[in-house]
């Protein structure tokens, strides 16, 4: 059955971006760029922050605006990359509407969440789950 990545509890989150390291070494690089998961801050500690992350649309905009069919939309909602059609354009990044498609500027492709759940073992404080989509198929 597919997965998708969900926030339990944003109240939780302390902003440590651990997911965001975990995310950007499953991809063999040591930093934030290449993360697929955002945490940021909507006031600092006093009042908290967000975790950004693909939501899985069961039809997903990002992959309506891509003019080259590089984002295929996969069983249970969200999309997956087809690096090799991308054109590099952006459209997908403009089109969602929880900005949660990212850039890698070395390659010049959109970064988006996998739904590996690499991210959901690193959490110290356990805000971030891989659930199960009950969908029904076409």
């Amino acid at each position: 059955m597919p997965k998708r990545l969900v926030i339990r509890d944003y109240d939780r989150c302390v902003g440590c971006q651990l997911c965001m390291f975990a995310c950007s070494r499953r991809y063999g690089s040591g930093g934030l760029l290449k993360s697929a998961i955002h945490v940021r801050s909507i006031g600092g500690a006093e009042r908290g922050f967000t975790v950004i992350v693909c939501r899985a649309c069961q039809d997903p905009p990002c992959a309506r605006a891509c003019p080259e069919d590089a984002l295929i939309r996969r069983d249970g909602g969200g999309v997956l990359l087809n690096a090799s059609k991308c054109n590099g354009c952006r459209a997908c990044v403009s089109a969602c509407p929880f900005g949660a498609i990212f850039w890698d500027h070395s390659i010049e492709k959109p970064i988006i969440c996998v739904y590996c759940g690499y991210c959901v073992d690193y959490c110290p404080y356990n805000i971030l789950e891989l659930e199960e989509i009950a969908y029904a198929r076409e």
